[in-house]
């Protein structure tokens, strides 16, 4: 008896604990990466057919893709979870029926022998054979504890029932969740397929247009040249001043927030997916050519509105040719960098608040109204990955 209470309080912590922390976890990450898949697929479709696709098309299917691989990682994952568990259910059922066999077996013996008992000697005549009332008392007491002990057992009995039927129930509902998780697994493959086709298939459209991408890949260079000759300007500037050597108070303190927010920035436009990471990479078509990024590239769709990841001063709002405006603001000793800005709502010097609007992200109507916004991290003139900065979606 002792072993099968142990066993279904063991079994109910262990299969919560697996049902609240690994099994919750994964369907709350794999929901919020179908929303982006989703978020995604409405992108795409509004992509006018007759347009040839370009280098955000490519990036935004293959960060798709990558999305889609981590749904079926977190069904696979899912689903092991499942097997483990219906194997510890199987394996717990097993051992409750084997106490439960046990337990009847010894709860028939004891009615048996308690009524073999009350045949030759009567409850009422134990009790009145006692030598003195003490004796009585004792007898009476005995008594009513074997009655407790029999009802305890009766309950213990029934108790692991229930606990076997519902062990039994779970195992079919695990059983049908796996069936319906792996129905979906196959369905996200299917879609997984059809997707790097596409991707092979742009890639080899692309690979014609070698001339226009080098032009592209030299323009997103200069852009970048002029982002980080501003931020060395303005350092060089507060250099002289002997700001950069003292910051003021206010700004000290800005600075050690910011620092102490890494991780949980917001993302400086509401909605959107990064289809370009921080770093040196291969570009996606042109053989033997890197592509260097000083931050990331956010895509979104329609009209979208840029936000200041946090608190800070308005350092510069310059025009780039071909690229519309960049905006820089200071938190402390770190700077933000916005690009491809259009209407720009703040101005140098202005003090901005975390996720006030600085200004609108460049609709380019010809590529499906994708806004696509280049949002860099500077720690004086240290390039930043902007992703180990903002809040995880």
């Amino acid at each position: 008896m002792v072993r099968s209470l142990l066993l279904i309080f063991f079994l109910f912590i262990t299969l919560s604990a697996m049902n609240g922390q690994s099994k919750g976890q994964l369907e709350q990450e794999r929901n919020k990466l179908l929303q982006e898949i989703t978020y995604v697929d409405n992108m795409l479709k509004t992509t006018s057919a007759k347009r040839s696709a370009g280098l955000n098309e490519l990036n935004v299917i293959q960060r798709r893709i990558s999305m889609r691989e981590g749904v079926i990682r977190g069904y696979k994952d899912e689903i092991a979870i499942l097997e483990r568990r219906i194997e510890l259910n199987r394996l717990a059922i097993e051992m409750m029926e084997e106490d439960l066999e046990r337990m009847k077996k010894e709860y028939a013996y004891s009615i048996s022998n308690s009524y073999k008992q009350s045949k030759g000697y009567p409850d009422m005549a134990f009790l009145l054979s006692a030598r003195d009332i003490n004796q009585g008392y004792k007898r009476l007491k005995y008594l009513h504890q074997f009655a407790t002990y029999r009802r305890r057992e009766a309950e213990t009995l029934i108790a692991v029932k229930n606990v076997i039927a519902e062990s039994e129930q779970r195992l079919i509902n695990d059983l049908n969740s796996i069936a319906e998780l792996k129905q979906s697994e196959e369905k996200e493959k299917s879609s997984l397929t059809r997707e790097q086709n596409r991707t092979r298939s742009l890639v080899t459209d692309l690979g014609k247009k070698e001339k226009q991408l080098r032009k592209e890949l030299e323009d997103k260079k200069k852009v970048t040249k002029r982002i980080e000759t501003e931020i060395a300007r303005i350092l060089e500037e507060e250099r002289k001043k002997l700001i950069s050597a003292d910051l003021t108070p206010d700004m000290k303190l800005i600075g050690t927030d910011f620092l102490g927010n890494r991780g949980r920035l917001p993302w400086p436009v509401e909605k959107g997916i990064i289809s370009s990471s921080f770093g040196t990479h291969k570009h996606p078509v042109l053989t033997n050519v890197t592509v260097e990024n000083i931050g990331v590239e956010i895509t979104s769709s329609g009209k979208t509105e840029a936000r200041a990841v946090f608190k800070g001063r308005v350092e510069r709002v310059i025009g780039i040719p071909g690229a519309n405006m960049a905006i820089i603001i200071r938190h402390g000793k770190y700077l933000s960098v916005y690009q491809n800005i259009v209407n720009a709502r703040v101005k140098p010097g202005d003090n901005v608040d975390t996720k006030q609007v600085i200004g609108d992200v460049y609709i380019d109507s010809e590529n499906g109204n994708r806004a696509v916004l280049k949002f860099m991290i500077f720690e004086e003139k240290s390039k930043l990955n902007p992703e180990d900065w903002i809040a995880k979606k």
